[in-house]
């Protein structure tokens, strides 16, 4: 996957033609050694990106209006991310594939249907699909590195119960970089030209280790401080997860791996994304970066969504009691807008479609929890909700996102304590943001440091008296 291509789909909209066949999709290189295969792909990279600035560096993109600069910074073109893209009429895409497409590419675990998190991975680094080989490669080689220091463990099992996760895990990953190679580097003079090497050990400690800190907060928080096990070096990412979380059910390790694809990145301009990104063009190290992300994933607006779909679920159910007609539905639905609520779960700042990643999770409720009746009541809310927005006139976007769906899921499976549930998100996110960290290292991205200015200043800029 050239840079060029990816670069016109995130700047110019320009938008792949073709589906992949599977006999067509195959890797640049037969090795299993991620860092190898990236060690051949960056130099050719960098000298897209070099002639590509020589040759069109001056070129306007866009344009920026005054309500932008006070709405968010929404639509503004400012950031260059590899790894997927976000388009408002197809949805999410990892490297050009859409979730359909990596749904039937990417390798599975043995007997599974589900992408494994691991092979996504290597198709964000690289564009490439990866064989099923090399996706094994990268789920060994992060169990080798899952083992967390002790004293971050000694951390975690100090910390108060009224602790929320996501604090506990964000300081877990800013106390591991104790253990960043990355920041050692740097203070002994590294020449730049190898920090993605850096960054890329940095990134593959953490993502293995990031499970491990995950399942001890919940084992500490609802299990009762219950010991998290030992790592399974012959299985993958996903299965040593549920493994530590203490489920054995394989339909909800497949939906973890369903979950942790799914979740893994959402183009450069969200607000983990971004942050991660922005902190690490200081040169802070990733497990400073990552945590910042984290930071930001913790807030409302961003990571919180399916525990506010299921609160509204909730009290549905307990108002209007058990199965409900469309019109009692109707009546509640208007009733949250009218007390100046939204409908958690629908609507999204750049989709005008259903998000595809609901509807995977659609697929994956009635192949295996088809009776399950919040479910039932999700599907059922799915017909409704969407004519009732757009009767109400006021949302551009009137279909589910994937937040719409994700706690329900969880919950069949047992896992109700939705505190937790934006843990699972961070962990995913690290898939996407560290893969994009590996490159913004490795194509130089600076310092980032736009331009702010004041009311007063805007004003006089367009001449307004």
């Amino acid at each position: 996957m050239s840079f060029i291509r990816i670069f016109s789909q995130n700047i110019l909209r320009v938008k792949p033609n073709f589906l992949p066949a599977v006999s067509s999709v195959r890797s640049v290189s037969d090795s299993t050694n991620l860092k190898e295969v990236l060690a051949n792909l960056i130099p050719q990279q960098q000298n897209e990106v070099k002639e590509f600035r020589k040759n069109y560096g001056n070129k306007v993109i866009g344009e920026i209006q005054v309500d932008q600069l006070y709405g968010g910074m929404r639509g503004i073109k400012g950031l260059v991310t590899e790894t997927s893209v976000l388009d408002a009429d197809e949805g999410i895409e990892f490297r050009g594939y859409s979730i359909p497409q990596c749904q039937k590419l990417l390798p599975k675990a043995p007997g599974g249907e589900e992408p494994l998190p691991e092979s996504l991975f290597w198709l964000l680094c690289t564009g490439d699909i990866p064989t099923q080989q090399q996706a094994d490669a990268i789920s060994k080689d992060w169990a080798s590195r899952a083992d967390v220091p002790s004293h971050v463990v000694h951390m975690l099992n100090n910390f108060p119960n009224t602790l929320h996760p996501m604090s506990q895990f964000s300081a877990a990953i800013t106390a591991m970089n104790s253990e960043s190679k990355f920041a050692k580097a740097y203070a002994e003079g590294v020449h730049k030209s190898l920090y993605w090497e850096y960054t890329y050990e940095d990134t593959m400690d953490l993502i293995a280790k990031l499970p491990t800190i995950a399942a001890i907060i919940y084992r500490n928080l609802y299990r009762e401080g219950s010991s998290v096990g030992v790592i399974d070096a012959e299985k993958d990412w996903s299965f040593n997860f549920t493994t530590m979380l203490g489920y054995e059910d394989e339909k909800f390790t497949e939906l973890m791996r369903l979950y942790l694809a799914i979740h893994s990145d959402h183009e450069g301009g969200n607000v983990s994304a971004h942050t991660v990104h922005l902190v690490g063009s200081a040169l802070s190290d990733p497990y400073l970066s990552f945590a910042a992300g984290m930071n930001g994933l913790a807030g409302p607006l961003h990571g919180l969504a399916n525990q506010e779909v299921l609160v509204w679920i909730t009290k549905l159910q307990e108002q209007l009691g058990g199965e409900v007609s469309n019109d009692q539905l109707k009546e509640f639905i208007w009733n949250t807008l009218k007390s100046g609520q939204v409908v958690p779960g629908y609507g999204h700042a750049v989709l005008r479609k259903t998000d595809p990643r609901y509807m995977c999770q659609r697929e994956f409720a009635f192949k295996h929890l088809p009776n399950d009746p919040l479910f039932k009541l999700v599907a059922q809310i799915y017909e409704v909700v969407p004519d009732v927005l757009l009767e109400h006139g006021k949302a551009k976007n009137p279909w589910p996102n994937v937040d719409a769906h994700s706690g329900v899921l969880l919950q069949h499976f047992g896992m109700t304590e939705m505190n937790y549930y934006t843990v699972l998100f961070g962990v995913s996110r690290a898939l996407g943001v560290l893969a994009s960290l590996i490159w913004d290292r490795a194509l130089g991205l600076p310092l980032e440091r736009p331009k702010s200015m004041s009311t007063k200043g805007l004003k006089k800029l367009v001449g307004s008296s």
